[in-house]
């Protein structure tokens, strides 16, 4: 949805009169001449725009959505076909409703989905949507398909649509200036691909365990509130919905076997973690809605409820509010990464360390490597002044981790104290690398190696300093 192959086949169809301009600061790859896209390349320019989106972007680096945000879509991708590579699920802060697929299994989700989505299957139907778009290659196929037919390059090409993913405005500024030539065909491959992702996704929602009806009610919902709207969310404004892609998914939903599919409560503890910590809205404010919320049965599960609540408190300091509310909710859901975390916020704001250290080892024991468990212990590790701990822990993670972007910025944070130059420059570099800042990396990676007194480490780092400086030369080059 979103972007995705609508706007995606509108740019790139046009795009043999688009200007320079168009394509400039974006992530490119490419060589020319390419007449077939290999999987490996996919792979590539897929983490170049991962690190251009975390350049240009609001990306939320909150390690517990992150977490949810994965899980979910790696459950629907233990149903599909095709899966080439490892995919990345990005999650933007936005309260517009809006979701895409990049080359090389990227799918951005704003927050605003969030906020829109009644139950967990209406927000699985859009991310199965997008796996789909990527398994079946559709974006792969299309610019392989303009390459044979334009002077561009590939990696001219998708750095136009890298553009469009991340600057809505700029891509349908560009496609202004560039309608004409090929405006059907493009029109028609779209339309062939959005069925087919509906189709194909709608199998992989019903599959990973997901109501296949929520699809086309989700559709249905985003139709109806904006149908007479001025100013409809850029999902719709991009990749409308006809009555006949509704009618479709309704009608292909009805063929699974009805099932009563109960509410989950990791949904609404995500939704209700984006409202209190991602949206506009006052704490105060927030509290008292899920407060009412708790005390009726309406929508909300009252656990589901009573976390928004706490959440809300902790954001106003009412420690003493809060705790009873997540005392309560640990004796029945104490193994829940989501409880697990806010406890954690608790007690380090008011300097319980040794309580959350104790707790998270504890986790950590169940749930080794786990990311949230990871992070957390690292921060409250540090929060204690415990910073060698922090940074061995953290060390020992990122070997096996190297792109989590929030365990480099601890780990520098817990060598800055230590007066380890070195290792902080080398962390500095990495963080900067994970943003598209290969500037800043090189030159943090030459002074950590520099100043690294260690032969064995120093040799480790210089290494590691050439392999930047190739991946800035690729980055420059395609960029311009």
């Amino acid at each position: 949805m979103g972007f995705h192959v609508t706007r995606l086949a509108l740019v790139l169809s046009l795009l043999t009169i688009t200007s320079p301009q168009a394509a400039n600061n974006l992530p490119d790859i490419g060589t020319a001449g390419v007449s077939a896209m290999s999987v490996e390349r996919e792979v590539q320019f897929g983490q170049a725009f991962t690190r251009f989106a975390r350049a240009n972007q609001p990306v939320i680096d909150d390690p517990v959505l992150n977490e949810y945000v994965t899980d979910l879509g790696l459950r629907l991708l233990s149903q599909a076909d095709s899966v080439r590579f490892p995919f990345r699920f990005l999650l933007i802060r936005d309260d517009d409703i809006n979701a895409s697929a990049f080359l090389g299994g990227v799918i951005q989700l704003h927050s605003g989905l969030f906020l829109k989505a009644a139950s967990e299957s209406e927000l699985a139907s859009v991310v199965a949507h997008e796996i789909t778009h990527v398994t079946q290659r559709h974006i792969a196929r299309y610019l392989e398909s303009q390459s044979r037919s334009t002077p561009l390059t590939i990696a001219g090409l998708v750095g136009s649509v890298a553009l469009a993913v991340v600057n809505p405005q700029a891509g349908m500024a560009a496609l202004q200036t560039t309608l004409g030539l090929k405006m059907q065909s493009a029109i028609n491959y779209t339309r062939d691909n959005e069925f087919e992702a509906d189709r194909i996704g709608l199998r992989l929602l019903h599959n990973a365990g997901f109501d296949p009806n929520a699809m086309a009610g989700f559709f249905q919902k985003l139709a109806e509130q904006y149908q007479f709207a001025s100013t409809p969310p850029p999902m719709l404004l991009t990749h409308p919905l006809p009555s006949s892609r509704i009618a479709e998914a309704r009608s292909r939903a009805q063929e699974y076997p009805a099932k009563v599919y109960p509410p989950s409560l990791n949904f609404q503890l995500a939704k209700a973690r984006v409202m209190v910590r991602f949206q506009q809205s006052s704490a105060t404010e927030l509290h008292r809605f899920f407060e009412q919320e708790a005390a009726r049965d309406g929508d909300w599960q009252t656990d589901a409820a009573r976390y928004g609540q706490a959440l809300a408190l902790l954001n106003i300091n009412e420690y003493d509010q809060a705790r009873p509310l997540l005392n309560d909710l640990a004796s029945r859901h104490g193994n829940n990464i989501f409880i697990l975390d806010a406890q954690t916020d608790l007690d380090n704001a008011e300097g319980r360390f040794d309580a959350a250290i104790a707790r998270l080892q504890a986790a950590q024991k169940r749930l080794p490597d786990n990311p949230v468990v990871m992070i957390n212990l690292a921060d409250s590790l540090l929060q204690a002044g415990r910073h060698q701990q922090a940074a061995t822990l953290l060390d020992n993670y990122l070997r096996r981790y190297p792109d989590n972007l929030l365990a480099w910025e601890l780990i520098a944070q817990s060598y800055r104290p230590l007066s380890d130059e070195s290792s902080f420059r080398q962390a500095q570099a990495e963080v900067a690398a994970l943003k598209g800042r290969y500037d800043m990396a090189v030159d943090q990676m030459e002074i950590a190696a520099n100043l690294s007194r260690d032969a064995m480490q120093r040799a480790r780092l210089g290494a590691r300093l050439e392999q930047l400086r190739q991946q800035q030369k690729e980055w420059d080059a395609l960029r311009n």
